[in-house]
């Protein structure tokens, strides 16, 4: 899998690149991909029913509609956000086990840090003593996976309050941060998560 850090970049900036390197994985142009990007702070709302509902008080922060499932949440800095960009190989054609792959790695990743994660059963992501720590979204056309997983290291968890993330009340989301003596570095939990998403997702054979 091919690995792009991305840095800091908007939204919109970084969806025009998941379009375009989804077309061209479509086309077998590309292999599989991994796109890793911290966000401006923006609000995207997914696809679930009455979404826009859990819009509280958006402010001047950017709202953007998106074709993930889901339903509203945040992305900023501090947040690392993990889009991998994966033709899911015929076997493997199961999007739910293609959630629960993009979960383990943020358990898997957690654990590095000596942080214990767990999935909670009646809700997707990955969760730190009741509190959702990683949520996860994706999207899929022609069998190729796009969006993905944001991991909250060092979010300002205030942004959420401005909304029902997931539907959820704003005091279920927490941090690595929140959750450790000190903030781990972010260039080292991208280093994590890049390599668990490797171990856990399937692997198709690059073009040419």
């Amino acid at each position: 899998m091919l690995v792009e850090h991305l840095g800091r970049l908007s939204y919109r900036a970084a969806w025009d690149l998941q379009v375009s390197v989804l077309e061209a994985r479509i086309r077998g142009e590309v292999p599989d991909t991994l796109l890793l990007v911290e966000h401006d702070p923006v609000f995207t709302v997914g696809r679930a029913r009455d979404a826009g509902e859990n819009l509280l008080d958006p402010g001047d922060i950017e709202v953007v509609e998106v074709e993930r499932g889901g339903d509203v949440t945040f992305h900023g800095p501090g947040q690392l956000v993990a889009y991998p960009i994966v033709a899911l190989p015929e076997g493997r054609r199961d999007l739910h086990r293609h959630l629960s792959d993009l979960e383990e790695a943020a358990i898997r990743t957690c654990a590095d840090f000596d942080l214990t994660a767990t999935r909670d059963e009646r809700n997707t992501g990955a969760w730190v003593g009741g509190r959702k720590i990683c949520s996860v979204g994706i999207a899929c056309r022609k069998w190729v996976t796009w969006h993905g997983l944001a991991l909250n290291v060092c979010t300002d968890l205030a942004w959420f309050r401005r909304i029902h993330p997931c539907g959820m009340n704003a005091d279920l989301l927490t941090s690595m941060q929140a959750e450790l003596p000190q903030a781990p570095d972010m260039g080292q939990v991208a280093a994590s998560l890049a390599r668990h998403l490797q171990d856990v997702l399937p692997h198709s054979e690059p073009p040419g």
